[in-house]
Parts: C-alpha cells; structure tokens; sequence
C-alpha cells in the first residue's frame, strides 16, 4: 500500500529516461510533485515529429476562409479548426466569464472511425467525423502516423505509470483498448503588446483527461504551478516529450498523483510559438473507480466512480459552454 506524504515543491521538471529500470521511480516522484515529466528516449522517430510541425505550419498559413470550413462545431466530434479566442483556458478566476480569451489557434484531429462504426455514430468526443483541409495533401496520412505513433508512446508511459502505482503493467490495458484520443496542434502568434491583463496563449488550467503528450518548438513558453505555488518553466529539451496527467487521472488516483495547472506564454513578441499535444484517456464508457493502492481505511476514495464520458463531457462544457455529447451536466460529482 502506497503512504501518503505531502508533495515537496519541484524547482526543475525531470527528465526520465524510458530504457533505465528506475523509471517507474522517477515517474512515482514527479507525479507527486508536479504531474509533469520529460521523456527521453521514447521511440518516435524524429522525422516522424519535424513532419508533423512542418504540416502545423502549413495548416495554420491556409487563408481563414478555407480554416473557418473545416471548423470544430461541424464536427460531431467537435473535431477541426478553432480560431484564436474561440477558447478561455484560465480557471485560476472563480469568476471564469471574466478571464479573457486565449490567444491561440489550434486544429483537432480525433480517432479516425469510418462514419457508420457504431463509436462514431454515438457523437462522443474523440471518435470519428475528422474534418481535412483540401489545400493540404498528404496531411492525413502525415497526421494519423504521427498519432499511432504517441498512441504507442502513451500505452508504454502508462504501464510504467502503473508499476509506479504498485500495479500490474497492464493494469490500463483494458480501460484503452478503444481509448479517447485527440491531437491538437496548436499555433501561438507573437505576444501582442495590448494584450489584456492575464492574456496568454493558454490561460492557467489543468488537462482533463488520463495523460498528455506534449511535442514543444524550440521557442518555449510553458510553465508549471509547484507546490507552493510558484511557476516553473517547462523549457524545450531536444529529443523528448513533455508528459503530464489530467484530472481524470488525479480521480483514478485518490488525489495521490496530481493534475497540475499550467499555462503558455508566447514570451516572444516577434515570432510564433508551435506545439502538439495529444491526449490520451480511457475509452468513453469505462468505469473510473479509486484504484486499490491509492486506498486505504486511513485514505478512503474520495470520488464517487463516474465513466471516463461523464468526467470529459463535463469539463468540456466548463470551458466551452456546451455539452457536446449530451451528458447532463453536474453528473460527475465528489
């Protein structure tokens, strides 16, 4: 059984290498810390990663018009194309409606279903309906390798997540075998000098799901909340990813690995920022419960279990206003 002991307050983000034995050691540790880790020698091909940038650029660059066709809202996934404001990241504001927009564009790509797969026809987020720019060949077949590829990443960081938890390497096996995923590339303009007051990239928050897999452009510009509060720069570090947990993943967990707010900040006021993440959750309806190392009669759940669906549509309704699977909001409770 795992003893709790407070978190201390990281100064760095670590770096862990997936080849050495003690990963799951150094995984334990910064998820107690600060949910955030670099890995290294990860398996995802270089080329693979340049190319995936190389596309960003060129999909960001297409005119408004032909961006604004292949919008999110079309999507019954709420997969496409989101323009700059079309999101308010910070929830650090109890009053959220007061944050001001983020300045930022990105493009969602979910798993890619035929329309009539039985997961697609359930409009849940994350399946099927992916919308492709057509001023850009050779942009899907680009995109959906890159996918499988962090998808195979993300299957190897969470079984070393959970022999850091005291489980069996395939303990997740079973809640990903049909898993949420999306890809979001993500473009940042040069910093305006009249940006208002807290306006960033992305406003303060946290990822909602089970882990990330955040590929960063040499510019930088994330930063990580400690435990005491303070911020912490995530800077580029060649050859690695940037992987954090999502709420989903601090419920599974008791509360003993965390979901820590972070932001973005194009620090730069001449040259655009690019990222990728991916997220990676269970599959919509599978039954997230406290996970029995993370439990005790000292330590009992402190979540009452919920479906992966439940958690996600409600997040998603925080931040966007709408719900786009139709769980009723307020399902997911403490």
């Amino acid at each position: 059984m795992i003893v709790y002991t407070p978190p201390s307050a990281a100064q760095t983000i670590p770096v862990v290498d997936l080849r050495e034995k003690n990963a799951p050691r150094e995984i334990h540790k910064a998820c107690r810390e600060t949910g955030f880790f670099y890995v290294a020698n990860h398996g995802v091909a270089q080329d693979l990663i340049d190319g995936q940038f190389e596309y960003a650029r060129r999909l960001f660059a297409l005119p408004l018009e032909e961006k604004m066709s292949v919008h999110m809202r079309n999507s019954a996934s709420t997969a496409g194309y989101e323009p700059i404001g079309g999101q308010i990241l910070d929830s650090q504001d109890a009053a959220a409606d007061k944050a001001p927009p983020d300045l930022k564009e990105s493009f969602y790509v979910a798993m890619e279903l035929p329309d009539d797969h039985p997961w697609a026809q359930k409009r849940i987020r994350s399946f099927g309906h992916n919308q492709w720019p057509q001023g850009l060949p050779g942009f899907r077949a680009q995109t959906l390798a890159y996918q499988a590829a962090v998808r195979a990443l993300g299957d190897r960081v969470l079984a070393l997540i959970a022999l850091s938890l005291d489980l069996p390497a395939d303990f997740f096996a079973p809640f990903y075998d049909m898993p949420g995923t999306t890809l979001r590339m993500l473009r940042y303009p040069p910093q305006p000098k009249a940006a208002l007051v807290n306006q960033l990239g992305a406003g303060a928050h946290t990822d909602w799901g089970g882990v990330t897999l955040l590929a960063q452009d040499a510019l930088g510009g994330l930063e990580v909340r400690n435990a005491d509060d303070e911020w912490i720069r995530a800077t580029p570090i060649p050859g690695t990813f940037v992987v954090n947990l999502g709420d989903l993943m601090q419920r599974w967990t008791n509360d003993l690995y965390r979901s820590n707010m972070h932001r973005v900040k194009n620090n730069s006021s001449s040259r655009e920022r690019y990222s990728i993440a991916f997220f990676y959750s269970p599959r919509p309806d599978s039954r997230i419960a406290c996970m029995l190392t993370c439990t005790s009669a000292d330590n009992p759940a402190k979540y009452k279990p919920c479906t992966a669906a439940e958690h996600k549509d409600e997040m998603f309704r925080r931040s966007y206003g709408y719900s786009p699977t139709g769980v009723k909001t307020g399902s997911v409770e403490k």
